[in-house]
């Protein structure tokens, strides 16, 4: 039902969609008219009865609108006179201030150099970053858990829980990292976490202060110094070679707080941090007084031998806080990350936690304590393992030989992604644009460095490559077009 009101004031262009909400239609549509000045303050409304007639809707419908307009006091009643349009104060709008007023504060300026750029939103193609083969997870089995939990959930585990997360998860990851990992810890030293980055984030706000300097690997996982960054930190660039961080280029670092980095697969390059300098890393906390973040986004794959002792295992003065996660286990979606904390810190996090998001969810961490428990979760890292491993070698075998330019493929013990070396800044770009015109996705090294890096530009040429993300035979597809692609 659609009128046009025949009135000596504006209430054209109301239009009434039958079974919408009628009463709330008709406040909507006159409280907009009132803001706006179509009705002024001082108009008179036509009687209830009058407006039912013209719109062709119930007395009781707009009355139900108009009570609506009363409480709100958009519009008032005269004794024995009828329903008035209010007398608003309105201000005549103003221009929008300019970005640098918006961004006056430290923070807010902060943020707009260290942010996070939208992630793609399609299905994983060959070779995104930091997915894992999520197209093997055990959908059915979680969505049983799932159903269970939810069937009959303790009234106890309903209101607010423990921001450090269910005691009963925060268990099975101890045990779990007891026996899977050889990092001996308590249940009372975890706090579960939205993610790996939220993680980062929380050491970020409670163990820096504006203006300390805090040391990242570079090239380097870049949003975790984001992170540290936006908290106010000056960050200093550590070098990477074939044995991880240069510790030695670490201590020449005066007054550094806190040092983050990724020792079981150097982020990107690959690398492994050797124990000599592990245990130098570990000496130079000791001595400094400053933390060690260690990142061991995805230290379960290892292809030959067993996964690595995590630096944490070898820490004897409670100087190494550990991070880690789900999300390349199962998928990122799940947003579950943990940390491992001295515990002198364990409390502290665990109320700082409180006051972003009070406590995760708890039918995420349920499940997740009975997927574990149950025995899926090691049944599942052993399949992901043999599944990365698949792709890791179809990826090896499928890649061509010589490009001019690159050099060869790198021996590739652990992780899920791969790095070469490119002769040049502009061979880089050049290969990178290639490929994502042919619908294959790869990142440039040099994006991985931090914006002052002392290192000449074309040393900071590579291709980053995922070999997970994505089956065998989407692989091969993929090393195909890279070759038409680049002619080769």
């Amino acid at each position: 039902m659609a009128n046009t009101l025949a009135l000596p004031f504006d209430l054209s262009g109301i239009r009434l969609q039958p079974g919408q909400g009628l009463a709330r239609q008709l406040y909507q549509a006159l409280r907009e008219r009132i803001l706006d000045g179509r009705l002024a303050g001082g108009t008179r409304l036509p009687a209830s009865r009058e407006l039912a007639e013209l719109l062709g809707i119930s007395r009781n419908t707009v009355t139900r609108a108009l009570d609506q307009l009363y409480a709100e006091g958009y519009v008032a009643g005269r004794v024995g006179d009828g329903t008035y349009v209010a007398e608003l104060t309105r201000q005549r709008p103003q221009p929008a201030p300019p970005p640098s007023d918006a961004l006056g504060s430290p923070a807010l300026q902060r943020l707009q150099q260290h942010h996070l750029a939208l992630p793609p939103v399609d299905a994983p193609r060959a070779f995104r970053i930091g997915v894992p083969a999520f197209d093997l997870f055990p959908f059915e089995t979680w969505a049983r858990l799932q159903a269970r939990f939810w069937r009959r959930p303790s009234l106890a585990r309903l209101g607010y829980g423990d921001p450090a997360g269910d005691w009963q998860l925060r268990e099975l990851i101890a045990a779990y990292l007891r026996n899977g990992r050889g990092l001996e810890c308590d249940p009372s030293q975890i706090v579960i976490t939205c993610g790996a980055q939220q993680a980062i984030s929380l050491c970020a706000q409670l163990l820096i202060q504006p203006g300390d300097r805090v040391a990242v690997e570079n090239p380097g996982y870049r949003a975790a110094g984001h992170a540290f960054a936006v908290a106010g930190a000056q960050l200093q660039g550590v070098p990477v070679d074939a044995d991880g961080l240069q510790v030695e280029a670490l201590q020449r670092i005066g007054g550094c707080r806190l040092v983050y980095l990724t020792p079981s697969h150097q982020y990107p390059t690959g690398v492994t941090l050797s124990l000599p300098r592990r245990l130098a890393l570990l000496a130079w906390a000791k001595r400094e007084g400053g933390w060690i973040v260690e990142d061991d986004y995805d230290g379960e794959y290892r292809y030959s031998g067993t996964p690595l002792a995590p630096l944490a295992a070898l820490d004897r003065q409670q100087r190494v806080i550990y991070v880690g996660t789900f999300g390349k286990l199962a998928f990122p979606a799940l947003r579950l990350g943990y940390l491992v904390l001295p515990p002198a810190l364990a409390e502290a996090f665990a109320q700082r936690r409180a006051l972003d998001m009070r406590h995760s969810e708890v039918g995420t961490q349920a499940v997740m304590a009975e997927f574990i428990a149950a025995g899926h979760f090691q049944r599942h890292i052993r399949r992901m393992r043999q599944a990365a491993r698949s792709r890791r070698d179809t990826l090896l075998r499928e890649w061509p030989q010589a490009i001019p330019g690159c050099a060869p493929l790198p021996m590739v013990e652990a992780g899920l992604h791969l790095c070469l070396r490119v002769d040049s800044l502009a061979r880089e770009q050049a290969l990178v644009s290639a490929a994502r015109n042919a619908g294959v996705e790869m990142n440039g090294l040099s994006g991985y460095w931090l914006p002052d890096s002392q290192a000449p530009e074309d040393a900071r040429a590579g291709l980053v490559l995922g070999f997970a993300a994505v089956p065998e035979a989407k692989i091969v597809d993929a090393v195909q077009r890279l070759r038409q692609a680049w002619k080769l």
